[in-house]
């Protein structure tokens, strides 16, 4: 398995990561829980010295199947369980709910699944399948969270917006009430409609936005400045990332009935984000290029910022 990307599965086509089980159908959450290599438990242990003196007020998380240390958290640290997670989903989405992909990183601190909502929406005649990511982590360094991930079918290009009018995510910490915390998490299908709404409004403003040649090409330079201080070398990497842009804005054969607008810039910024080469692959790097669908990509706010400021 490369870097922290420990197991996985997905269906049909082969995802960012090039990793993992793959399967011809989206599963049902039992069968996800299996393949994608997450049946375990997380159980808590009392913490000690080298001299076998009690640590007072913290416990260890342990997952069970290979008795792993997955992090050192507070006596007020709540355990959700992969189990719950997936049933979280399947009560929120319904019992014919299927996983598109779920897996687990950094050797079980860290799992997600994502699934397929239940409704497409068509947005300026444009299909748009909007998918929920459940996220937990195991070691206490992360909340629960629940995020929004709108994709724009015919390129596969990820449309995660930030609304000032409606949230793409909600997260809840792992303590007090969990079970009543997500009991009211439930209302995550009424944001998520909320969110839809308003982002089928937000791309019809941005289809009305003209932008010129110019706009753009300034726009791009904005996003992948070059600086005096850099080296030669760096400066041809900068230029070859620009134009790797601008490729994506003026020649993408999916956008060439989109017009000369707001919305094919983010459509080509966010293709440029989430498919582009990086200049040095890290070892985490397809994990951050995952995270960033959650968490939200910065170049595509600060794209969608500077549009909206136009």
């Amino acid at each position: 398995m490369a870097a922290n990307i420990e197991t996985m599965f997905y269906v049909r086509e082969t995802p960012w990561h090039g990793l993992g089980t793959r399967v011809l159908t989206a599963p049902a959450s039992k069968e996800a829980l299996e393949v994608a290599g997450l049946n375990w438990k997380v159980i808590q242990e009392p913490v000690y010295t080298e001299a076998n003196e009690l640590i007072e007020g913290y416990k260890a998380n342990v997952r069970d199947s290979d008795r792993k240390v997955l992090g050192v958290v507070t006596n007020r640290y709540k355990v959700i369980q992969n189990e719950e997670a997936f049933s979280f989903t399947d009560s929120l989405l319904g019992e014919g709910v299927r996983y598109e992909t779920a897996g687990s990183l950094q050797g079980g601190k860290k799992v997600w699944l994502l699934a397929r909502m239940p409704q497409d929406y068509i947005i300026t005649g444009e299909r748009i399948s909007p998918y929920l990511v459940f996220s937990n982590t195991h070691d206490g360094s992360g909340a629960i969270k629940v995020a929004l991930t709108p994709i724009r079918v015919v390129c596969n290009n990820t449309l995660n917006l930030a609304l000032s009018s409606a949230k793409r995510s909600w997260s809840m910490i792992h303590t007090g009430d969990i079970q009543g915390k997500l009991e009211e998490a439930k209302d995550t299908l009424f944001k998520a409609e909320a969110y839809m709404d308003e982002l089928g409004k937000e791309i019809e403003d941005l289809r009305m936005k003209r932008m010129s040649d110019q706009q753009v090409l300034d726009y791009i330079e904005i996003l992948l400045p070059l600086d005096e201080n850099m080296t030669a070398q760096q400066k041809k990497n900068i230029i070859r990332l620009q134009e790797d842009m601008k490729m994506r804005y003026f020649d993408a054969p999916d956008l060439k009935g989109v017009g000369k607008n707001a919305y094919r810039f983010i459509n080509a910024v966010s293709d440029f984000a989430t498919h582009a080469a990086p200049l040095r692959k890290t070892a985490n790097y397809k994990e951050n290029v995952f995270s960033r669908t959650v968490e939200g990509n910065p170049l595509i706010d600060k794209a969608y910022q500077m549009v909206c400021a136009a």
